[in-house]
């Protein structure tokens, strides 16, 4: 299992940042080999992504989500990765997003590429496309302003 920890500062208010990020099906406008998400319903996706020429499609469940606070997910099918977003506010018109990522690659493709940092690298840069987005855009195209408590475990 392998741990990617990145940061990025957007000028943007909190509750946008945190607005726009809940818009899973246009993820692929910012990510990086996410090729499309669909939205089941309100806590579970479904994903469709490339990574060198190797396609892969999985569930995602959202296990918390608290609105301008975080979102955490996990797969429950195919690729095994788990992950949270925090947006912290700065100030009235800039976010802090900090994003973790515990991921397991499959296959030598994306063992290999994990080994050589290329997923860091595209988690980095998927951040950075989100803050080109998102302050380019100005205000948030949609939002989902839930609350998703923790399961209790036991």
């Amino acid at each position: 299992m392998s741990t990617i920890e990145e940061s990025i500062d957007v000028d943007v208010p909190v509750r946008t940042a945190y607005n726009q990020w809940t818009q899973f099906e246009e993820f692929p406008q910012f990510m990086e080999g996410v090729e499309s998400i669909r939205q089941i319903d309100d806590t579970h996706t479904h994903w469709k992504v490339e990574f060198d020429g190797v396609h892969r499609e999985f569930d995602a469940e959202i296990t918390e989500q608290h609105p301008d606070e975080r979102v955490a997910w996990k797969s429950t099918g195919g690729t095994k990765h788990a992950g949270v977003v925090t947006f912290h506010r700065l100030d009235d018109a800039k976010t802090r997003i900090m994003l973790q990522l515990d991921t397991e690659p499959e296959g030598l493709v994306e063992q290999a590429g994990d080994k050589l940092g290329f997923v860091k690298r595209r988690a980095k840069g998927d951040l950075g496309r989100f803050k080109a987005l998102i302050e380019a855009q100005g205000s948030e195209s949609g939002a989902w302003r839930g609350d998703v408590p923790p399961k209790s475990v036991g």
